[in-house]
């Protein structure tokens, strides 16, 4: 069957450790049936911290109960995810549970991972990034000097000036994720960067099909029924880059930078751009991280392992990847479409 994309990761888990009945199990899975809601796991810890100074009213204990309650619900019928760090006891959200996707072959031998750089591993979820904040603490020491600044998620950047949908003021766009220096004298101005998180979509059939073949083949790993592969096209040029031409002019003219946070696989599939040797010259800054495993570990760690600088207008020359066609050549096309 050559190669095809299957998962690299699920719940977090590398696909190949997995024993077959906990492969079966997470194929069955449905996420988020007993998940809480954020504000009720705050709550909940809040309870808790009271309950251990021995301050709780009725009233608190009662709700103390309840919430402890869904706690064990959730615990016993979610998964966990090891790579979230915005909430305690996180639990996986995505639908399926699929972290990464990678390369596997079959070909003279058993099914396997890929060798090389084609058989890096491919985020599909945005959180994989997230994982010991080590992507955060590495931005904000290179673009703050501070290597503990303080993250402070989806901040409103875009008001809405009123139109059918929306009223005036209304948050009509978020940045992902701002990082603040905490390093600083009291009384200054505020230091912070922009970060954006980039993962990819897969563009094929549903990855159901491949739970349910899990399932009826009880476990084992093999390839997958059905070809998928990562969707730069839509991911980048369609997604991110118009993120970045709303956002980069406003942030430039503040004078803040933009970090980029994107996985290897994704930027090796862009096209050409100038790199920017001085920060001070930087409108972005690309972080590349890459998910290796050192003997011993249970899980892949992310690893920033690359930084290019650019400026906006070269990150978009890259997102857009390709050189318009001659005009004769685009003329000679359209007579290919309307001629006999």
């Amino acid at each position: 069957m050559a190669e095809r994309f299957h998962i690299a990761e699920w719940y977090g888990k590398p696909f190949m450790d997995i024993l077959p009945l906990d492969r079966v199990r997470l194929a069955q899975h449905k996420v988020g049936s007993h998940t809480m809601k954020k504000v009720d796991v705050n709550r909940l810890i809040a309870l808790q911290e009271k309950a251990a100074l021995g301050v709780l009213s009725e009233r608190e204990m009662s709700r103390l109960d309840i919430l402890t309650a869904l706690m064990d619900r959730q615990q016993d019928g979610e998964q966990p995810c090891p790579f979230r760090t915005d909430v305690m006891h996180p639990t996986c959200t995505k639908p399926g549970g699929v972290c990464s996707l990678r390369l596997y072959t079959d070909d003279d031998g058993p099914f396997r991972p890929l060798e090389g750089a084609r058989g890096m591993i491919r985020a599909l979820c945005p959180y994989r990034f997230h994982q010991d904040n080590a992507a955060f603490r590495h931005i904000g020491e290179r673009l703050l000097g501070d290597p503990a600044p303080t993250q402070a998620g989806e901040v409103g950047f875009l008001e809405s000036t009123g139109n059918l949908d929306s009223v005036a003021g209304e948050d009509v766009g978020r940045i992902d994720m701002i990082l603040v220096a905490d390093n600083l004298p009291p009384g200054g101005d505020m230091k912070w960067c922009a970060v954006e998180i980039q993962a990819v979509y897969f563009s094929g059939r549903e990855m159901a099909i491949e739970f349910r073949d899990i399932q009826e083949h009880q476990g084992v790993a093999a390839m997958p029924v059905e070809g998928r592969r990562p969707d730069y096209r839509s991911s980048g040029p369609k997604r991110l880059m118009p993120q970045l031409q709303i956002k980069v002019p406003t942030l430039r003219r503040w004078g803040k930078k933009m970090a980029i946070l994107v996985d290897m696989a994704f930027f090796m599939s862009m096209g050409q751009m100038k790199r920017v040797e001085h920060l001070s010259n930087c409108d972005v800054v690309w972080f590349l991280a890459d998910f290796r495993r050192q003997p011993g570990d249970d899980l892949y760690r992310l690893e920033i392992v690359d930084e290019f600088g650019t400026t906006l207008e070269s990150a978009i020359e890259g997102l857009t990847g390709g050189e318009a066609v001659s005009l004769e050549e685009f003329e000679a096309r359209i007579r290919g479409k309307i001629l006999p």
